[in-house]
């Protein structure tokens, strides 16, 4: 499909990254996001890697995230990815409202680091149907300080659910 480049939120800015760029892949069945952090990545508070599990409220450090919505609706599904190789995956009927655990099949993450890059390449189910996309990137500091990325920004705060960042469109992808 194509590269697509995060922005830092004018709020809150990160002297260690220099850019985050996602590549994004789509078949019939699945969505195959590539992200690769580039910068001072000793600067960054990157978790170390475990197995791969479920697990909640991975946006309060650095995580990399996808928001889907079927196009047109207002339902929505979350997906966090941390580079430990831990995900979540939320359902929501509408903005920040209905949230739900989504029962699905393990996203496949792999993560590989240099002093320069980080890269996260995740890879899940996606159901058929045109959709929208807004990537999304909480990234924290070894200092603690947080930045936070997006294709595109709502006024004011930082708000990732917003509709104002689903501005990736993906056509219905036939097997």
């Amino acid at each position: 499909m194509g590269f697509a480049t995060l922005t830092p939120h004018p709020d809150f800015r990160c002297e260690a990254v220099s850019g985050i760029e996602v590549e994004v892949a789509r078949t019939a069945a699945t969505l195959s996001l590539a992200y690769r952090i580039s910068g001072a990545i000793g600067g960054l508070a990157v978790p170390d890697l475990v197995p791969a599990t479920r697990a909640d409220e991975l946006w309060r450090h650095t995580c990399l995230e996808a928001f889907v919505r079927p196009d047109p609706g207002d339902a929505y599904a979350e997906f966090n990815f941390a580079p430990s190789t831990q995900w979540a995956a939320y359902g929501f009927s509408g903005y920040r409202e209905g949230m739900s655990t989504l029962d699905l099949a393990a996203p496949r993450i792999d993560v590989r680091a240099t002093d320069n890059e980080l890269i996260l390449r995740a890879a899940f189910d996606l159901p058929p149907g045109p959709c929208r996309l807004a990537l999304t990137a909480v990234i924290e500091t070894t200092g603690g300080a947080r930045s936070y990325w997006a294709l595109a920004h709502p006024p004011g705060r930082p708000d990732f659910h917003h509709a104002a960042g689903f501005v990736l469109r993906l056509p219905a992808e036939h097997a």
